[in-house]
């Protein structure tokens, strides 16, 4: 028999609800109809710091809280270890509630049965930014405003517009030529900075946000933004883009992700991020007007030769200058963190980065070992840390009843890291993602949905294509000039509403 309990029973857990006391077998599957009910004790007598109801769980992240001080990653580990595979983080101001969920199974069933036109979720104040603050009285109620903020047919009709030209990997392979320009002028660019000891001067993430918002650049506007100029300012659009990108992220975590009163009160959080917003329309809408000149100016080029911004205006005007602009935004500080946490884990893998090296030097074609790389490389250190959905629909979890119009978040990066899915998972494999079935390493082993670092179904990653290309290009041009080397303490990873891969940047650049 399945037990299955509702969810506002789930035992709260700061309050948080987990299933430590459930059967890990129990068989997961959707259900609507009516299910037995099994009370499970409160939080309130679990050891910890008790929890006031009009408070929440916010007490426990305030000083003497049991996650007083924890960051994301911590949080997450420690939210498994200690209640299990499934937990209910209960609403706090304007944060409404959310269940994690640590299993592959689990996870599978819900993204495979809200794959019509899911609904997740995320930067909720950028979707405030563009529905509301900036929208006007003539705006038309059916405006699309992008894939990130948009649901129901007004998003399906968007994706389903920029999908063939996005997508396919026959037309993304289009601008490898151009990619690998920018690849080639980049390792000239790290060439010229190192120092007497092959490290390279300034911040090194900074130099992988140039290398990243030119590669995208020239991609969705089909011209150079001239990232590499020596001589540019801090306050020249394009540095003044990067850091806009990365207040982004940042603040979005602390508006969307934490407690906040936001959408009660403007705070000055709140008008700070509305600012930023606004500065980051305004730099994205001057880079596509200098592209719509170019285009004008060089109408000769053939289907092949147009960057997404004019494939997208044949189709769509408003949809091409949508996309173009969250293309500038959303491809710059995910992909330079993917190189960057890549490159790291070659250089502590030496015989790993020699086995590709080899593979690229022979100019047989063969990228199956580079993309191996890429592959493990995000399976360990990904950019994100996992995917959400906003549930359409009941569904009978791990014996508990989630009912519709809950917020669920998959805890991908965790699961990618589980014995269970991925033996040794801890060390860089590339190896795994090539050898036959029979080896226990083989990743087929694993739960499909134990690893997703770009999503799932209709409404993954949108630019996925692109930047596999982007980093295929670079890592391939980096081990082909570069032995690659690091020295002194790990890195460590910062997470917000992505993973920062932070210094101390202890690179060293050999030239073969």
């Amino acid at each position: 028999m399945i037990i299955a309990l509702h969810y506002s029973k789930l035992r709260p857990v700061l309050n948080f609800s987990c299933l430590q006391q459930c059967v890990r077998t129990v068989t997961v599957s959707a259900a609507t109809e009516k299910l037995q009910q099994t009370e499970l004790k409160s939080f309130r007598e679990i050891p910890g710091p008790s929890s006031l109801p009009i408070m929440g769980p916010f007490l426990h992240f305030m000083p003497g809280g049991s996650l007083h001080n924890i960051n994301s990653t911590e949080l997450t580990h420690k939210l498994y270890d200690i209640y299990g595979p499934i937990v209910r983080i209960d609403s706090m101001f304007s944060k409404d509630a959310i269940v994690l969920l640590y299993d592959a199974e689990s996870a599978g069933i819900i993204l495979r049965n809200e794959n019509n036109m899911p609904i997740r979720i995320s930067f909720k104040s950028l979707s405030y930014y563009r529905q509301k603050y900036k929208k006007s009285e003539n705006d038309r109620t059916d405006r699309p405003t992008g894939l990130v903020s948009d649901h129901g047919e007004l998003w399906k009709s968007f994706r389903s517009a920029v999908n063939p030209v996005l997508l396919q990997p026959k037309t993304i392979r289009l601008y490898s030529s151009a990619l690998e320009e920018v690849a080639t002028d980049m390792v000239e660019r790290l060439r010229s900075l190192r120092d007497e000891n092959n490290r390279i001067r300034g911040q090194f993430d900074q130099e992988m946000n140039l290398w990243s918002l030119e590669s995208i650049g020239v991609v969705a506007l089909g011209n150079r933004l001239n990232c590499f100029d020596s001589n540019l300012q801090d306050d020249s659009p394009v540095k003044r883009l990067i850091e806009c990108v990365h207040q982004m992220f940042v603040l979005s975590n602390e508006l969307d992700l934490k407690p906040s009163i936001w959408t009660y009160v403007s705070t000055p959080l709140f008008r700070k991020t509305m600012k930023m917003y606004e500065e980051q329309e305004n730099l994205t809408k001057y880079f596509i007007k200098k592209a719509l000149d170019d285009i004008k100016m060089n109408k000769s080029k053939s289907d092949d030769e147009k960057p997404v911004l004019e494939k997208l205006l044949d189709i769509n005007e408003e949809y091409a200058y949508i996309m173009a602009s969250d293309m500038l935004v959303a491809g710059v500080d995910t992909t330079s963190n993917t190189m960057s946490a890549t490159l790291y884990l070659m250089a502590i893998n030496q015989d790993k980065q020699q086995k590709l090296r080899e593979e690229v030097m022979s100019k047989n074609g063969k990228r199956s070992y580079l993309r191996a790389c890429i592959k493990e490389a995000m399976r360990i250190l990904p950019v994100v840390s996992g995917n959400m959905r906003r549930t359409t629909k009941e569904y009978n979890i791990l014996g508990y009843h989630i009912p519709e119009n809950v917020d669920i978040a998959f805890a991908h990066q965790h699961l990618s890291m589980m014995e269970k899915y991925y033996p040794r998972p801890t060390e860089f494999i590339p190896e795994r993602w090539l050898t036959n079935k029979s080896d226990p390493l083989y990743y087929g082993n694993a739960h499909p949905f134990a690893n997703s670092p770009f999503g799932f179904g209709i409404r993954s990653c949108i630019g996925r294509r692109i930047a596999e290309l982007e980093v295929e290009t670079f890592l391939s041009k980096i081990v082909e000039n570069f032995q690659v080397e690091w020295s002194g303490s790990s890195p460590r990873v910062e997470q917000t509403s992505i993973n920062y891969f932070k210094g101390p940047f202890n690179f060293i650049f050999k030239d073969l």
